[in-house]
């Protein structure tokens, strides 16, 4: 998952358009506060759980040269909350300045970040501990309001988004660790099999504007806004995401062999790296394998696939005779309601995600079966477009039009153009205060480790 760490600078205002047609969530303050109080709480418990679960040993290793020390992530997420809440929101003293260089993801690649001035795993909690509780005081007397970082919350929601989104980094740190198991889950609840068994395997979204992004969700970031207005001509959607047993028909049928598939830099990157399945599979007396979070098991062909890279994922809808899908089309599947002619917050409407909706949060270290979740359908009937797997599409990385950086330029800005592509609908990793229907994530397409798969898409004129 590409970094959005960034250090306070000049805030820009947001626009207070209402033209999305979703709801305001601006609460009164007491309700707001306990709200930031839930999601801080949330991110330091499963941040407690990811860096707790194992020895000191595998807390300052580097299991990956594409990522960071454990341990840095967690001192890193104090120094962003020290630096944004405690200083920049509270106006309080700074406690450990000497260290902003050190965890400045900007400054130090990944994978140098073993040979800096760490803080050892004791220190880092310790630090992390005394920096949530001055924020806690903070918080506690603050109005909530009075400009951008303070309306309705916004600078504690970036932060808890912040945290959520390094614990899905430490997540995929461990399922690149080797070793035995160090967490564990229940498995997802099975879909029911009359009703899975009867869905179509694709769904016609009508051609016609809808709005896209957001202007009223408080707490949504920059490159998310603002609501604007897009025309999208029809187009087939597949009713879930791809799952392993299409996804090893394509294997079977020399997917990985036939340079036609495949866009020129994809080819070379399977051709560079020896490619023939997605990561972390193998072939094993005839049984296809995968190694998951420290357990090899066969590979589900029921589950939505996992651990491809974009091109991967556009290879796969090539040979399948259609394509990814846009990031309007995207969303407009997610979001746009026929009948009212309005854009939800979510798939199933504007409350949050609830475990009958999604496969969010680390609930379950794995995604859930294809058919899942009926009750977190989009009001077309397509499903899971929310959880369980990061979903490719076909767009790059661009900002809408009216996009104003906030409040720096790191999180989005610098990334925007035709090297980043763009992701949608969060995965199991992700927590429900960093996943929403209009909630962009980007990477670059030869990223494999993330928890991303696809669906695929074709025009409403094609055959």
């Amino acid at each position: 998952m590409t970094e959005r760490a960034g250090t306070p600078a000049e805030t820009a205002d947001r626009t207070t358009d209402r033209s999305d047609g979703g709801i305001s969530l601006v609460e009164d303050v007491e309700a707001l506060r306990r709200r930031a109080v839930d999601a801080l709480t949330t991110a330091r418990e499963r941040t407690a759980l990811l860096t707790s679960c194992v020895d000191e040993p595998e807390l300052t290793a580097q299991h990956s040269p594409l990522m960071s020390p454990l341990v840095w992530d967690l001192a890193h997420i104090g120094n962003q909350e020290e630096q944004w809440l405690l200083r920049t929101v509270g106006g309080r003293e700074a406690v450990r300045p000497e260290i902003d260089s050190v965890y400045d993801a900007f400054e130090h690649p990944r994978a140098l970040r073993p040979t800096l001035p760490l803080l050892a795993p004791t220190e880092a909690r310790a630090y992390a501990s005394d920096i949530r509780g001055r924020v806690m005081d903070i918080l506690g007397s603050s109005p909530l309001r009075g400009g951008p970082l303070l309306d309705a919350g916004f600078a504690f929601g970036m932060i808890a988004q912040h945290e959520q989104q390094h614990d899905e980094t430490m997540l995929i740190t461990h399922q690149l660790r080797r070793g035995p198991a160090a967490l564990t889950a229940p498995e997802p609840p099975a879909p029911d099999p009359v009703d899975a068994a009867d869905l179509p395997g694709e769904i016609l979204v009508p051609a016609g504007q809808f709005t896209m992004g957001t202007s009223a969700e408080p707490w949504a970031l920059d490159n998310e806004r603002p609501a604007h207005h897009r025309l999208v001509p029809a187009f087939h959607l597949d009713t879930v995401p791809v799952t392993n047993g299409d996804y090893l028909r394509f294997i079977e049928d020399g997917g990985y062999t036939d340079e036609r598939w495949w866009a020129p830099e994809g080819w070379a990157q399977i051709r560079e790296h020896s490619i023939a399945a997605p990561l972390f599979w193998r072939r094993e007396a005839g049984q296809w394998l995968r190694r998951r979070f420290g357990v090899v098991e066969p590979v589900p062909a029921d589950e939505p696939v996992l651990h491809v890279s974009w091109y991967e994922a556009d290879a796969y809808a090539r040979w399948a005779g259609r394509r990814l899908p846009t990031e309007e089309e995207w969303e407009k599947a997610a979001r746009h309601d026929p009948a009212t002619g309005r854009s939800r917050r979510h798939p199933w409407g504007d409350g949050d995600p609830t475990p009958e909706h999604a496969n969010l949060g680390q609930r379950h270290l794995r995604p859930a079966p294809a058919g899942s979740y009926p009750l977190g359908a989009s009001p077309l009937g397509v499903r899971q477009l929310i959880g369980d797997v990061w979903e490719w599409t076909s767009s790059d990385f661009l900002p809408y039009p009216g996009f104003v950086a906030f409040p720096y330029r790191e999180y989005s800005e610098v990334f925007f153009g035709g090297a980043h592509k763009v992701l949608r609908g969060g995965s199991f990793a992700v927590d429900q205060v960093a996943c929403r229907g209009t909630f962009r994530n980007w990477d670059l397409p030869v990223r494999r480790q993330i928890f991303a798969g696809f669906r695929t898409a074709r025009s409403a004129g094609d055959v």
